[in-house]
């Protein structure tokens, strides 16, 4: 494999003591206009086949500068943990023919018992399997494989920048530090093998956020090998979440 990449930092405020749940929505949404920007650009690139969003919040997730900010990579590859998502999604749908995290946002909002929060367009909700406590997903409740295409214009990207900035408000009165990564397509247009690994993607990947929190015990997380431990049932931790909404709602 060539030494090839893309390493880029999006500087999410000119204010350096702040976060991005403290952002205005207009904030948010220019951070996430960032990203669709970026992530469109650098796919035009057929060297690349991947374009990773990320972001770290606090010591406890490695966060590197103090200054609010998230990074943006373009690898040659992709990368190991996507593609076994990938692989998944992919069988899923040749089994159901529906995509698997359309039904899981459906049974979640049908049953409100892992829902953090959702609204028209966005649903949140702790995974019936989480890695660590108070992990959260965030997707969209409409059927889309691309997040740069879906959240292209203005009107969309104002939605969820205010569902995502409440959704980290809640998290950070129970652990401040995490990890934020973006799961959207692959670049198709990149150069694959003649094989056309993803010829169902557009109806078998659902983009979505996956906030995975950094915290010391209260209830220590243990993997190995992607074989986790975690004693905080998603359950209650998306109950202990829905009430942190009212604490954040009567702070405001």
């Amino acid at each position: 494999m060539r030494g090839l990449g893309a390493h880029e930092i999006v500087i999410e405020s000119p204010n350096h003591d702040t976060s991005l749940s403290r952002l205005r929505d207009e904030e948010v949404a220019q951070v996430l206009r960032a990203y669709v920007a970026r992530i469109t650009d650098l796919k035009k690139d057929r060297r690349f086949k991947y374009v990773s969003v990320f972001r770290n919040q606090g010591a406890l997730a490695g966060q590197d500068m103090e200054h609010p900010h998230s990074q943006i990579t373009a690898t040659p590859f992709i990368p190991r943990r996507v593609v076994y998502k990938l692989r998944s999604f992919q069988q899923y749908y040749a089994l159901k023919e529906r995509c698997i995290l359309c039904d899981i946002s459906a049974e979640e909002t049908s049953h409100q018992v892992r829902t953090v929060d959702w609204d028209d367009q966005f649903v949140a909700f702790c995974p019936f399997a989480s890695r660590v406590p108070y992990e959260i997903w965030i997707l969209p409740l409409n059927h889309h494989s691309s997040f740069e295409e879906d959240v292209a214009t203005w009107e969309r990207q104002l939605r969820l920048a205010h569902f995502l900035k409440s959704i980290l408000q809640r998290l950070e009165t129970v652990c401040p530090s995490y990890h934020l990564v973006l799961s959207t397509t692959p670049n198709v247009a990149a150069k694959y093998d003649r094989k056309q690994h993803w010829s169902t993607l557009a109806e078998d990947f659902h983009w979505h956020f996956e906030i995975l929190p950094a915290s010391e015990p209260k209830s220590k997380s243990y993997s190995m090998k992607e074989v986790y431990y975690n004693s905080v049932r998603p359950e209650l931790a998306a109950e202990e979440l829905r009430s942190a909404g009212a604490r954040v709602v009567e702070k405001a």
